[in-house]
């Protein structure tokens, strides 16, 4: 007969306490987001959101990666430079709103610019056949100012063969 050996495994709460009381350590991170500012009256605000755009550097006393108020440190001047260098939300909203407007107009006029390609082309093709219909020497008949058909004459036919030239030597 074999003899089955339960073992029991004393660690497993153990674990599951110390598993969530990190995950409850980690919930509280957030927490330490905590942002201090003077307003225009020199009111102390706390808030766990960024102070507002037109508040200035120097008036944030505390936020998340930069070092607490000292009241007897030097001024912020020397730090100045390196934050000048990277743009402010505002910048580049500016300059992402920037590139949009010249993608749009650079598109508007690509798009303007295949629109009088396409008429170009119809208005070739259409004084082609023209030109065509003037060399068979067929008679041609069209329309006067008061909508009255009438037969081309031959002087017309040759003016209008004249322009059409002038049109195809535009064509390509």
């Amino acid at each position: 007969m074999k003899k089955i050996i339960k073992t029991s495994t004393p660690w497993r709460p153990q674990v599951l306490a110390i598993l969530g009381g990190l995950c409850l350590l980690g919930s509280a991170v957030p927490a330490w987001a905590q942002y201090m500012w003077l307003d225009e009256k020199g009111v102390k605000q706390l808030s766990d959101r960024p102070p507002p755009p037109n508040v200035p550097e120097q008036r944030i006393l505390k936020a998340p990666g930069k070092a607490s108020f000292n009241p007897d440190a030097a001024p912020a001047e020397e730090a100045a430079p390196a934050q000048a260098s990277t743009p402010t939300l505002a910048e580049r909203n500016a300059d992402f709103n920037r590139r949009q407007t010249e993608a749009r107009q650079a598109a508007t006029k690509t798009a303007d610019e295949a629109r009088q390609r396409a008429a170009i082309a119809a208005n070739c093709d259409i004084a082609r056949k023209n030109q065509q219909a003037l060399n068979d020497g067929i008679r041609i008949a069209t329309y006067d100012k008061n909508g009255e058909r009438y037969f081309m004459t031959d002087a017309e036919k040759l003016e209008q063969e004249k322009n059409n030239r002038k049109v195809l030597a535009g064509c390509k």
